[in-house]
């Protein structure tokens, strides 16, 4: 029987596998936090007098062995219960009595399934937060080591202008700081705490939200009861959101990976214990991993549209509908986590290769410059670039002294220590509590 379920009441078999779904899995990584959010509203239940000290003592006593029995791995879901709110009010009735019937007053699946939520999306940002900060120091890393060696620059496929592997891996770095402003703003929003606002038209107990919104390390709260119902899935489109900001440049970078690794470029190339091989060609060596992250990282990125359309066409009020967020987000979270950390992982071991635009099929990148210096020595713009493009389409082009003039120019002047110093204050934003 379930805890919502009348007497003499029966619900149909296919129809409770429908509802459910995929529920009694995906709540599993909700367990730890249905207990803690459980622990606040209690607490708050017993400072306006609808638990007694000797009961709170004994519901949180219970509740906390319960929270070490999911940190350890030994909590699971019974045969036939409904959602992980059920499961722990049942174990914990099951083991202290009826007190334990006690600790739903006040509150509605409605707001504590939001509560579970923002509570595993703020941790989960916090961990997409540091492992996006420790590819970029990586990057950052990168870009200093290899900012002497030149690379090619293309615009549409084309060879446009010399560049160095320090301003790629740079761009990648300055990339990440863009997407961390993304989860600061979802941070920000998912940090408001929901509790209280019942089943989103709030409760005729006099509830003290701001005690639990203390307790739970909220920033704020949802003061409107009506909107704090809407929050849900608004609060996991936001993440989501920028999530694909994140998925966007690690798929972008493993293009860029793939592309370089090919022997018509050979740019860079990685260990062969990284790399798979062919079944009928012994020369192969695939970048696999990267496209992969790359597939991965465009999945991703769709998310948002999902939810979107998920919710879009819904009224005020909560709609069963928003169960399905789950099933699109939590597995997401996860595949964003090991993107991030194979890319880092794999960039860990990466072999930059040295002189590569001393190959004479890159020369042409280098009419730019030689425009540039026949501007600096006076020559109208205009002339300048069509006495260079005369020299090429007589094959009379020598980029050498341009060659040596873009090495010891802008490409070398990185401003890396700026780029440090704006993520730093960001990942804070998200670290400070």
């Amino acid at each position: 029987m379930k805890l919502w379920q009348k007497e003499n009441s029966e619900i149909s078999e296919l129809i409770e596998k429908f509802t459910v779904g995929s529920d009694n899995h995906l709540d599993l990584v909700l367990a730890e936090f249905d207990v803690i959010g459980s622990i606040a509203h209690t607490e708050m239940l017993e400072s306006i007098g609808l638990l007694t000290n000797s009961e709170l003592v004994l519901i949180h006593s219970e509740l906390k062995n319960i929270l070490m029995e999911i940190k350890v791995g030994n909590f699971k879901m019974d045969e036939g219960v409904e959602d992980i709110h059920s499961q722990i009010e049942l174990m914990l009735t099951e083991r202290i009595g009826e007190c334990g019937k006690k600790i739903h007053s006040g509150r509605s699946r409605n707001d504590q399934v939001l509560v579970d939520i923002k509570l595993y999306l703020k941790y989960e940002l916090k961990e997409i937060t540091k492992s996006t900060s420790a590819l970029f120091d990586l990057l950052i890393k990168l870009s200093e080591e290899h900012k002497e060696k030149l690379l090619p620059g293309y615009t549409h496929f084309q060879l446009a202008m010399p560049s160095s592997f320090g301003l790629w891996f740079g761009a990648y770095a300055e990339s990440l700081v863009d997407d961390m402003e993304l989860l600061v703003a979802a941070y920000n929003v998912v940090n408001k705490n929901p509790l209280g606002s019942g089943a989103g038209y709030g409760s005729s107990f006099p509830l003290n939200r701001e005690m639990t919104t203390d307790l739970l390390g909220f920033e704020t709260m949802n003061y409107n009861v009506v909107y704090a119902q809407m929050t849900r899935g608004k609060s996991e489109k936001v993440v989501c959101m920028a999530m694909s900001s994140v998925a966007s440049t690690l798929s972008k970078l493993a293009y860029d990976v793939c592309l370089y690794m090919n022997q018509n470029f050979g740019f860079i190339s990685f260990p062969d214990h990284l790399t798979t091989g062919s079944s009928i060609m012994p020369h192969k060596k695939n970048p696999d991993v990267f496209e992969l992250i790359r597939g991965k990282c465009n999945k991703i990125q769709a998310l948002p549209n999902e939810l979107t359309l998920l919710s879009n066409n819904l009224p005020s009020g909560y709609h069963r509908d928003m169960q399905l967020t789950k099933e699109s987000l939590f597995p997401a979270i996860k595949e964003l986590k090991d993107c991030i950390s194979m890319t880092k992982f794999m960039l860990e071991q990466i072999h930059v290769k040295d002189d590569i635009l001393k190959n004479e099929k890159y020369k042409y990148l280098f009419s730019v410059e030689a425009v540039n210096a026949q501007v600096l020595n006076g020559i109208p713009f205009r002339d300048a670039y069509k006495n260079v493009g005369k020299a090429i389409e007589k094959d009379d082009f020598n980029p050498e002294f341009e060659l040596k003039h873009t090495h010891e120019g802008s490409i070398g002047n990185l401003c890396n220590e700026e780029i440090k110093r704006e993520m730093a204050l960001k990942v804070f934003k998200i670290l400070k509590n």
